[in-house]
């Protein structure tokens, strides 16, 4: 059977495995498979697991905030900001449940933060409008 190198690449690590024959991911489109000998493609990935295999092995999977994919030359490159690798489907759904509630915390905690910041230039920006309608002359 036809393999590929899957290259894997985040801010702290990168993982090469060879010998993988075929890999499963979702854009927003759907999900999608390669096989070896695909013609060259690049697509965004969604939060969420992929998968692939080597062989006779059974599936490993890939936890993913979302990563660019590009497969070339029979080589499939994932960048990330992180990535988890884990034979077990149990373990990393767990896992990657545990990073969306923490990052669905940061992203309400950003918007919090920006609203209050819009806020307070608003305020801000008024009480600018404001003073110079008083110090203008002729009473307006």
């Amino acid at each position: 059977m036809r393999s590929f190198s899957l290259q894997l690449f985040s801010t702290t690590e990168q993982t090469q495995i060879d010998g993988v024959t075929s890999f499963v991911g979702e854009d927003a489109s759907g999900s999608f498979g390669l096989l070896a000998g695909r013609a060259r493609l690049m697509t965004s990935l969604i939060f969420g697991l992929a998968r692939f295999r080597c062989a006779d092995t059974d599936w490993q999977y890939l936890a993913l905030p979302g990563a660019l994919l590009y497969f070339v030359d029979n080589r499939l490159q994932i960048c990330t900001r992180r990535y988890l690798l884990d034979s077990d489907y149990e373990r990393i759904c767990a896992v990657l449940q545990q990073q969306l509630l923490a990052e669905e915390q940061n992203v309400l905690s950003i918007k919090t933060s920006l609203r209050r910041m819009e806020d307070e230039m608003l305020r801000r920006l008024s009480d600018l409008a404001h003073d110079r309608v008083v110090q203008m002359p002729g009473g307006r």
